[in-house]
């Protein structure tokens, strides 16, 4: 019987069944022959904000179908992104290493992305007899060789750009990026009324379309809700008493659209019996954008920004088959989702691959370790870094003339805003930190391309001390 009865009005204590998905960090091994290896639905959202989902807080946008995930899943509150941008973001994450490592520092324009033969997620999976699925905003380039069907995935269905219209484009020919494509083909724009609909189609025909006994590995990268801001008309009607302002309605609606669908994603994994052996991650690329009437809540910065509203996320796990629903504190990365995804797989070495910048958070959602995962992260893009160790946090930026700023020392515990700049106080944790950081880029490689100098200026600005206030922020793209 599944652990959680979807749609149940009470959702039942989560049972610990590590016999039955024995994958010990350390030993690599694989799980118990008496079940399968787990699914896993890798989830992701574009420019979600911090505070928009039920689980995070939100008080107008309703997410139910996250909520119920949250609720029987792990809810971690000090999660993060290897990047503030969508593209760097996700080279991060499907890869399990800092971007920057082979030069995917920036975000994509008209050029750059994966490198051939690039190690994904899709790719160390696939190898291991799963199959491996993309559905949705690909985004790591649009040469041939960076085709999603070249870095891993038996099937793609998306767009190979960052985004595009909810709506068919019925007035002109999409572009190559903003071309939907199935396999590649391209998809007639009257195969669909919207989007983020249709998406959540694709994810519940390719589950249906294969035996319960392979395993999948099916990451579903909405598109929402990043801009264009395009609302399904009945939601935008339904959120018309609880939201007066029209660009918040329609990123509710847009959000909400995002959350039916993983709720009929997850109705019909409960419907063929896998549910409780699916391993379930959900995060969003970023935080919240300034064009989209997001809301990052509590945090400084928005997307694009080092602050914490930048690249600090809406970020859950659900697989109750294998540890309890909690609320978990420690300082995560997105980094760590395919060193994990590798350990429930039963992928051997795992602990030990040092290749991988992430860590396997199975021992530390299990509780058989009370270390957190990371004790530092990193983050680059261009002309601003950033450090964070413990409840500390440095930011560096590059000025026009290439020497740095004076650095800003954030204490996140005391100073959870980051208005309140201590580097004056704390010289030699200053000193520390920086050399903590130079001794990071020492392991990075020169950016393949850049962003140009619009791109930079913003960074600048984006991270000046006085630069505050939320109205302030979404004044700079």
């Amino acid at each position: 019987m599944s652990v959680l009865r979807w749609g149940a009005a009470v959702l039942l204590t989560p049972l610990v069944l590590l016999a039955c998905h024995s994958t010990e960090s350390g030993e690599g091994s694989a799980s118990s022959s008496t079940r399968r290896r787990p699914n896993i639905l890798l989830i992701v959202a574009d420019d979600l904000g911090y505070a928009d989902c039920g689980f995070t807080g939100s008080r107008d946008v309703r997410t139910p179908s996250l909520d119920r995930l949250a609720q029987a899943g792990v809810r971690f509150t000090d999660a993060h992104v290897s990047a503030s941008v969508c593209a760097p973001s996700r080279a991060g994450l499907l890869t399990g290493r800092y971007q920057q490592e082979f030069g995917f520092e920036c975000n994509l324009g008209g050029k750059g992305g994966l490198l051939t033969g690039e190690r994904t997620l899709a790719r160390a999976l696939g190898s291991t007899g799963y199959r491996t699925i993309a559905i949705g905003k690909w985004h790591l380039g649009h040469a041939p060789e960076q085709h999603p069907m070249e870095q891993g995935f038996e099937h793609f269905t998306g767009l190979l750009g960052g985004s595009r219209s909810y709506f068919p484009i019925e007035d002109k020919q999409p572009s190559a990026g903003q071309r939907i494509e199935r396999d590649r083909v391209p998809v007639a724009e009257s195969e669909f009324e919207y989007l983020t609909d249709f998406l959540s189609d694709e994810a519940i025909a390719r589950i249906g379309d294969r035996e319960v006994e392979e395993p999948f590995f099916l990451y579903l990268s909405y598109t929402a809700p990043h801009s264009p801001n395009h609302a399904r008309p009945d939601l935008f009607e339904s959120y018309s008493d609880a939201i007066p302002d029209k660009g918040r309605r329609t990123y509710a609606s847009m959000v909400s659209a995002m959350d039916e669908g993983i709720g009929r994603v997850v109705e019909a994994l409960d419907a063929r019996g896998e549910l409780d052996d699916t391993l379930i991650v959900f995060l969003s690329d970023n935080g919240g954008a300034t064009t989209n009437h997001s809301d990052n809540g509590p945090w400084r910065g928005m997307k694009g920004s080092k602050w914490e509203g930048g690249q600090r996320v809406p970020f859950l796990v659900h697989w109750p088959a294998a540890f309890d629903a909690q609320v978990f504190d420690g300082m995560t990365s997105s980094l760590d989702i395919m060193p994990t995804a590798l350990a429930a797989a039963g992928v051997e070495g795992v602990a030990q691959d040092s290749a991988l910048d992430g860590v396997d958070l199975l021992p530390h959602l299990r509780g058989s370790t009370a270390e957190p995962p990371h004790e530092r992260l990193f983050w680059r893009r261009s002309v601003a870094a950033a450090v964070r160790s413990g409840d500390w946090k440095l930011i560096r930026v590059t000025e026009l003339d290439g020497s740095f700023a004076a650095p800003v020392l954030v204490n996140l515990r005391t100073h959870p805003d980051e208005y309140v700049d201590l580097a004056g106080d704390q010289a030699e944790r200053v000193r520390s930190m920086l050399a903590d950081l130079a001794a990071w880029e020492q392991t990075l490689v020169e950016p393949r391309w850049r962003e140009g100098k619009r791109w930079e200026a913003n960074q600048r600005a984006k991270h000046r001390p006085d630069a505050r206030g939320r109205e302030a922020e979404r004044r700079l793209p």
